[in-house]
């Protein structure tokens, strides 16, 4: 292994969970599909959503919209996204949405248990393009087909169209949804809409050294696929790509840049941003293993 991977490697085995040890092994070191599969299957309820703190932030063991977004894109991540837990969750999905046809940003099982404060949930929560629209992008992505999706989809072309909203966790959904959206034209034309938005309010974050919970080009292009990508000249992906690389800690874990609910969820979101950090070096073709 590369001196990267190798720290990388100490720091998951030491401190990250399960899953996350079976994801860095699957992803970096020929490890198990079905092992990532396995530990997965212990974050999804008997309701067919996904809870148990999968998203680390929010400790509710009740199924919520966001842990759902979580599992579907560990399944993409290894090409699984076939696999029968999908639909059980879109089922999870129809029961919980909407008059409109959307989902909530969280569930109010959520204010049960510890959490961040930025997860506080009103009694009866609204549809939210986050993560609604991101959910329908990965399944129109993958052509997976359920009733939720024929409601989801009139909800996020309503709310994309009335939306201005200047959010990094509002807009990359709503990428996420136009991206793979049936309607090419129309999802152009909102796109280059939301490029201006980016740009006239310089969302994206080009300075190595800011401080806080900023969004660089990476955050909006993970992978040299996304939409975002062209957003970007090539010396600016490269800096960013030096600077995530500079990010390894001595412990060889990835940081993370907001306050955890405790030290645990701190361990628990850096195995997750480890993982990630490497998935994202390695799309570019910097060399990690």
């Amino acid at each position: 292994m590369s001196p990267i991977l190798d720290r990388a490697h100490d720091f998951i085995f030491k401190n990250a969970r399960l899953l996350d040890r079976q994801l860095f092994a699957y992803l970096f070191k020929g490890g198990s599909k079905q092992a990532v599969i396995q530990a997965l299957a212990a974050y999804q309820n008997p309701d067919g959503g996904f809870g148990n703190a999968l998203e680390p932030d929010k400790r509710v063991p009740d199924s919520q919209p966001v842990d759902c977004e979580m599992a579907f894109h560990i399944l993409e991540m290894i090409d699984a996204f076939d696999h029968p837990c999908i639909l059980q969750a879109c089922g999870f999905l129809q029961r919980i949405s909407t008059p409109e046809g959307g989902v909530p940003t969280a569930l109010p099982s959520v204010m049960n248990y510890p959490h961040a404060g930025w997860w506080n949930t009103p009694p009866d929560p609204p549809a939210s393009l986050n993560p609604t629209a991101a959910l329908a992008g990965m399944l129109l992505q993958h052509s997976v087909r359920h009733p939720w999706l024929d409601r989801a989809i009139p909800f996020c072309w309503q709310a994309i169209a009335a939306s201005e909203s200047t959010e990094y966790h509002d807009l990359l959904p709503m990428i996420a949804f136009l991206q793979h959206a049936p309607d090419s034209v129309r999802a152009q034309a909102e796109l280059q809409r939301i490029r201006r938005r980016i740009e006239e309010n310089q969302l994206v974050c080009l300075d190595p050294n800011a401080a806080g919970y900023v969004h660089p080009p990476l955050d909006w292009a993970p992978t040299p696929q996304h939409w975002a990508r062209n957003l970007f000249t090539d010396a600016d992906l490269q800096a960013d790509l030096e600077h995530l690389l500079s990010k390894q800690q001595e412990d060889g874990g990835w940081p993370i840049s907001w306050t955890p609910v405790s030290l645990a969820v701190e361990l628990e979101w850096r195995g997750w941003k480890t993982v990630q950090a490497l998935y994202t070096l390695r799309a570019y073709g910097v060399e990690v293993s």
